[in-house]
């Protein structure tokens, strides 16, 4: 008796597995078959890339995304959110704006003020942001520095406003905005049933599933080298990284000299100057972008040995730091959990 019921549940689970086994090799064969897209263009002053499997062009998608981004966050549109409430307008807030501020702000408290959107007017005293002035003096930095500080800001969630406590206080997510627009864009993928895509605005990325090799993304990570003009593309190492989402920062590409000094775009919203330490660039790799891009900023203004203190604390992130060392030479730091992720 016991046989024959064995027989039976048998004949019903063959033909199952039958069915699963060439149901999966049709749905592998349909991955291969299907074609990997290929876009690019421009968002956020930079160019963006996206790399997908799927059966058609989702470009006009990603570009609506985009620009819905930028009419949140753009510091160059004059329509955006940011530059109306840089006006000193009141304005209603999407969703979309309520959380990257609400990100920003929880960044900015657990990195004790080295993440700050209120930064802009000293951007632009140093000559990084859109408006380009003379060297500030000493005074004109203390003079900004009453104008900047995360705590004078309050996000009312009933209300939906963000309110900034002084006049001539200014809001920029330049550091948040390019990774919330990759992970908007992932979204897009993900909501079109996209599995396997690479996004890249500007340097920040988001990965998912496998490159058209078949294998997992390859993200290369520049040699910190001076290259205002951008040409040299010479790599310090390749990751295997996919199902993440990987921000860098540097100040390698965005700096001047002027009086035999060099100055880097990264300003530390404390001191009001621009960050003077060892770290040349950092990659963060977490399930974010926005988060990853945020702190990856962070990092450039806590430098080395605050960084490692910060990552302590966050076991959900994973950094590459390139810094020089004592003797000025290239040196790499970068947390255990990533060492089986390194190419090369």
């Amino acid at each position: 008796m016991v046989d024959e019921k064995r027989k039976k549940r048998l004949m019903w689970q063959v033909p199952f597995l039958l069915l699963l086994i060439i149901g999966t090799v049709l749905i592998i064969r349909q991955q291969h078959a299907q074609p990997y897209q290929q876009e690019e263009g421009m968002a956020f002053g930079t160019f963006y890339r996206a790399s997908y499997q799927y059966e058609r062009s989702l470009k006009s998608e990603i570009e609506t995304a985009l620009a819905g981004i930028d009419a949140e966050f753009s510091m160059f549109n004059d329509t955006s959110t940011v530059a109306r409430l840089n006006r000193g307008e009141q304005v209603q807030l999407s969703d979309e704006f309520m959380d990257v501020a609400q990100l920003a702000l929880d960044i900015s408290r657990d990195t004790d003020g080295a993440f700050d959107i209120t930064v802009a007017p000293l951007v632009n005293a140093w000559g990084f942001g859109f408006k380009t002035q003379q060297m500030p003096t000493s005074q004109q930095v203390d003079s900004l520095l009453r104008l900047t500080g995360w705590q004078k800001l309050n996000l009312d969630t009933s209300k939906r406003q963000l309110v900034m406590a002084q006049k001539g206080m200014m809001l920029d997510f330049s550091a948040i905005a390019k990774g919330y627009g990759a992970d908007a864009v992932a979204r897009v993928m993900r909501e079109h049933g996209v599995v396997n895509f690479m996004i890249e605005i500007g340097g920040e990325m988001v990965t998912q599933g496998i490159s058209p090799k078949r294998l997992p993304w390859r993200i290369g990570v520049t040699k910190p080298v001076d290259d205002s003009l951008s040409v040299s593309g010479e790599l310090q190492t390749v990751l295997n990284i996919t199902d993440r989402a990987i921000a860098t920062s540097g100040n390698y590409r965005n700096f001047y000299y002027r009086g035999g000094r060099k100055y880097a775009h990264t300003i530390d919203p404390k001191t009001g100057y621009p960050v003077q330490h060892s770290v040349l660039s950092a990659t963060v790799i977490t399930d974010r972008c926005a988060t990853a891009d945020a702190y990856a900023t962070s990092i450039m203004v806590l430098g080395l040995e605050g960084a490692k203190k910060l990552l302590e604390r966050h076991d959900e992130l994973m950094a590459y730091l390139i810094y020089a060392d004592d003797s000025g030479n290239n040196a790499v730091w970068f947390s255990p959990s990533l060492k089986d992720k390194i190419a090369e």
